[in-house]
């Protein structure tokens, strides 16, 4: 794995990230619908992979979905119908930060569904999918891996940096136990929905900044030639010379003045 500094790291990323901005707007002329799933080991690297490409984006057209664990009713529905209603509309990206994959890894491994539920859903999905992509939604599944040694070094970092604790949480501290587990349960996932219509696609994370450049790569090649050319729009100039703000209710904030040593 080829570890990158930080400013290599934003210099590759820049073309790509123009790439996206076209990809996007060639989504919203044509009534596009894509679906991106991130999945992968606690630390891997999904969070930043999502943000890096939502940030860019209009969030009117790009969403974010990371659903909590599902509430007393939501148990009792059928089990992919609170994921259902976050699909994209017409022009719209979607990017799941977790899926309905979790029956199949942390729900399993942790004991919060039944081995028979798990395996009802993993010969669900293969169909479930098959319905979206063949009405025309462009999915797209990504597993982000790291080892366990990278996991702990990102789990110590979230546990003595304030900024990170928040993304701690009981379930990370007993998940550390259960490496192997989680391994087992990936391949039981990858082997019964990785399917022709649905393929998944597994990206090396334990260095994050090249996991991300690899997968923005990945999905700007699975869609089409996306280059569309810019509308022309008039553009007059001003009838007046530009004006300032002015203020007569409120007045504007006293400027930032950094503490003195």
């Amino acid at each position: 794995m080829t570890e990158l500094t930080w400013e290599e790291y934003e210099v590759l990323q820049k073309p790509l990230i123009e790439e996206l901005g076209e990809m996007a707007r060639w989504v919203d002329e044509t009534g596009q619908r894509v679906l991106v799933l991130f999945e992968g080991r606690d630390t891997a690297g999904k969070g930043g992979s999502i943000f890096s490409i939502s940030r860019t984006l209009n969030p009117r057209q790009c969403r974010v979905v990371a659903l909590p664990s599902p509430n007393e009713r939501e148990r009792g529905q059928w089990y992919f119908q609170r994921y259902v209603e976050h699909l994209p509309a017409k022009g719209e990206i979607v990017l799941f930060d977790r899926s309905w994959y979790n029956r199949a890894g942390v729900e399993r491994v942790m004991g919060f569904c039944t081995e028979q539920e798990a395996q009802d859903f993993l010969a669900a999905v293969p169909e479930f999918e098959r319905q979206l992509v063949n009405h025309g939604i462009i999915l797209v599944k990504y597993w982000l891996a790291c080892d366990q040694e990278k996991q702990e070094e990102r789990l110590a970092n979230r546990l003595n940096n304030p900024l990170k604790r928040w993304k701690l949480s009981p379930i990370d501290l007993e998940a550390r136990t259960k490496y192997d587990a989680y391994t087992r349960a990936r391949e039981d996932m990858l082997k019964a929905t990785h399917t022709e219509h649905a393929p998944w696609t597994v990206i090396d994370f334990n260095s994050q900044e090249m996991g991300r450049l690899t997968l923005l790569r990945d999905l700007l090649d699975r869609v089409p030639d996306t280059k569309l050319p810019l509308a022309e729009i008039e553009w007059p100039p001003l009838a007046n010379a530009p004006l300032r703000e002015q203020f007569d209710y409120l007045q504007p904030l006293p400027d930032y003045k950094a503490p003195e040593d």
